[in-house]
């Protein structure tokens, strides 16, 4: 078993049933309007540089493994982590430079983190991504792939669940889109809206048909 927490943005924590805890792209809360996260991580992984997404020594301690802007395959603490490059914006970079996409797979669960996605995937790079249990993806558009980009890549990828991120929220200082924006743009997926930013998940009990699962916001 383990769980998924969504602390607003892109930031994520996996905990593992043994207590290990993944961070993706940790925020400090207060530079983009939400509360300071609470969390301290053994492992650390950044998309992408850019201040919303890098706050590492919020989630920093004694021991901690950081990895920035990864690419390639590794094997950390029995967790295959492999990093993608891809660009932040539709222009191979030359506007906000790369991004990096993880995938991860962690107690037999393969988890996808899409960072700042800036366009659309195809060729290889969908296949490396066809086998997933959860897709992290954001749908705020403005900086990133916007609410109907998300949506093809969505109905590309087929995962199992899909957890949005990267959009509009209570207090959030930057002009993102709305969830309901991308939610616009769903069909023929069940839409869950969780009472809380926790998912608990088991390779057992994952879902059969794919789902949206909609944290509530830290």
């Amino acid at each position: 078993m383990i769980e998924i927490k969504w602390h607003g943005h892109a930031f994520f924590t996996i905990t593992l049933s043994n207590g290990y805890t993944i961070a993706i792209d940790p925020h400090d809360g207060l530079s983009i309007g939400l509360k300071r996260p609470s969390v301290k991580a053994d492992l650390i992984l950044v998309t992408h540089d850019h201040f919303d997404h890098n706050a590492v020594e919020i989630a920093r301690k004694n021991g901690t493994r950081v990895f920035k802007s990864f690419y390639g395959e590794a094997n950390i603490d029995n967790i295959l982590i492999k990093g993608y490059r891809t660009f932040h914006d539709k222009f191979g970079g030359r506007r906000r430079g790369e991004n990096t996409i993880y995938k991860l797979l962690v107690e037999g669960i393969n988890i996808a983190h899409l960072g700042d996605l800036g366009h659309i995937i195809t060729g290889e790079l969908v296949n490396e991504l066809k086998d997933l249990d959860v897709l992290m993806i954001p749908v705020g558009g403005v900086y990133t792939i916007g609410p109907d980009e998300a949506w093809e890549i969505i109905t590309t990828l087929t995962p199992k669940i899909t957890i949005p991120m990267h959009y509009w929220i209570r207090g959030l200082t930057l002009p993102l889109h709305r969830i309901d924006d991308f939610l616009a743009y769903v069909k023929k997926i069940r839409v869950e809206r969780l009472g809380s930013n926790t998912l608990s998940l088991d390779p057992a009990t994952l879902p059969k048909e794919p789902v949206i699962t909609i944290p509530t916001p830290p």
